[in-house]
């Protein structure tokens, strides 16, 4: 056990590698470590990393650095994407100690003790084809919401993307385990629960044998044919929270019946993050995506039509190789024309192993970055007319910790970031409040009843 041995987090990436270091926290701190902000000095500094741009292999190299400043005797360990896809090269940064693997970020307390008389730095990583484990995850202490893992890796192979690479094939667990796990995280308090994974339309997949029976003894069996409809409407049944919200899902994979429940649950928040990565079939195609625009539209309008007031945002990758202005613009347009709220926009870089490399011509980078900047302006006219449309409306907020000069923040159910005075009491409470004005800051200011508005 590492009884008073501290030990500090860090997390690059996506809300999935949010809930994997709280995981991995948890099973640290239950082998007797002490948890550290990662601006404290501790003795081991873990970073959970990203590997889907170039520029989050620089943001790992910055966070080592930095950790060694704050203390230059500690352990570095690596984890998460990056470590998986280029183990030799991280293990050459000056300062890192540990580099753990898929398979092996979840037995990270097997491995602390070989460093006390290492000198070189531990490479332990394994082939990603063997990877079949499934470790559960959830965010947990940071925030009113958590984060909780449904599904982990990748069988869609898209020509731009290292996740499969990373994470291996598509799995999850049983709808039931996934329920009680759910169940676990709602009692911790929190008033939302985020859906997490790299591909969750897709859970279902590559499930574990799960038992006959509640008795003990009884053997294991292979689970029946599950699905994400099938786990939403359970979790909507059983598990006793405020709010359910499906982080991001595939075009393909969300269905009209999808749709039409989160239409009419009391629990699951009117938007959806749906990835659209170009509007020009010729460069959908060239990436390898499972759609082409005319579904995109369609789920799309589907939405709008059903909950008129639903939040949809839009993944978009510009620069992609082959994609000409012309093929830039048919995507501008083509976004411009939907009813959609908000924009995630990547400008793409070149990743190692990909069929990416191989299309021809590469867009220069003073192009690509003037095309993120096109489409990000794009992205800020579409979230303030949405914000608009909902002006003079009254709809419930969900309000964070954060006191921003005297302004306490919270979403509302379609993901408007609202702000009103800020009360101590009002953390992690649903309230209703009157959506009064866009403010020029990126958020709309509201009126609790019998409250102030903000001046």
């Amino acid at each position: 056990m590492f009884y008073n041995r501290k030990v500090a987090l860090h997390t690059i990436g996506c809300k999935l590698n949010f809930s994997e270091t709280s995981a991995i926290a948890r099973i640290l701190v239950e082998q007797g470590f002490q948890k550290v902000e990662f601006s404290d000095r501790a003795d081991y500094y873990i970073i959970n990393t990203c590997s889907v741009t170039e520029n989050a292999d620089k943001e790992t190299k910055y966070v080592v650095k930095t950790a060694l400043k704050t203390n230059p005797e500690a352990k570095i360990i690596i984890v998460g994407c990056f470590a998986q896809l280029k183990p030799e090269e991280i293990s050459k940064i000056k300062g890192v100690n540990l580099v753990l693997g898929a398979n092996e970020k979840f037995k990270i307390h097997e491995y602390l003790e070989q460093l006390e008389d290492q000198q070189a730095p531990l490479v332990i990583s394994g082939d990603i084809n063997n990877v079949e484990f499934y470790a559960d995850a959830y965010s947990q202490g940071e925030r009113t919401r958590s984060f909780l893992k449904v599904q982990d890796g990748c069988d869609y192979f898209c020509s731009f993307c290292t996740i499969p690479l990373a994470r291996g094939k598509s799995r999850s667990n049983s709808i039931a385990h996934t329920v009680e796990l759910a169940k676990k995280v709602a009692g911790t308090g929190v008033k939302e629960i985020v859906l997490t994974g790299v591909n969750i339309g897709d859970f279902g997949k590559n499930q574990p044998p799960h038992p006959k029976s509640f008795s003990e003894g009884e053997g294991l069996e292979q689970p029946n044919a599950e699905d994400f409809f099938g786990l939403i409407k359970e979790l909507e049944k059983n598990v006793d929270v405020e709010r359910f919200r499906i982080s991001s899902i595939e075009p393909n994979l969300l269905t009209n019946e999808i749709i039409d429940f989160v239409t009419n649950s009391n629990k699951f928040m009117p938007h959806f993050h749906i990835p659209l990565q170009s509007g020009s079939d010729k460069i959908l195609k060239l990436m390898r995506r499972k759609y082409l625009r005319q579904l995109y539209k369609e789920r799309v309008e589907k939405i709008k039509a059903v909950m008129p007031h639903a939040c949809i945002g839009v993944d978009v990758i510009v620069g992609f190789p082959g994609e000409t202005h012309e093929q830039f613009l048919e995507t501008y347009n083509f976004i411009n024309e939907l009813d959609v709220s908000y924009l995630h926009v990547f400008t793409y870089s070149e990743r190692a192993n990909t069929r990416a490399l191989n299309i021809s011509p590469v867009v220069p980078i003073p192009e690509r970055k003037e095309r993120n900047k096109m489409l990000r302006i794009l992205s800020e006219k579409k979230k303030r007319k949405f914000y608009a449309e909902h002006v003079n409306t009254e709809r419930k907020v969900l309000f964070e910790a954060e006191n921003d000069n005297g302004i306490r923040y919270g979403f509302t159910d379609n993901y408007i970031k609202v702000g009103i005075p800020y009360e101590e009491e009002m953390w992690n409470t649903i309230q209703t409040i009157s959506l009064n004005q866009v403010s020029d800051f990126g958020y709309v200011k509201g009126t609790k009843h019998l409250g102030f508005s903000i001046a």
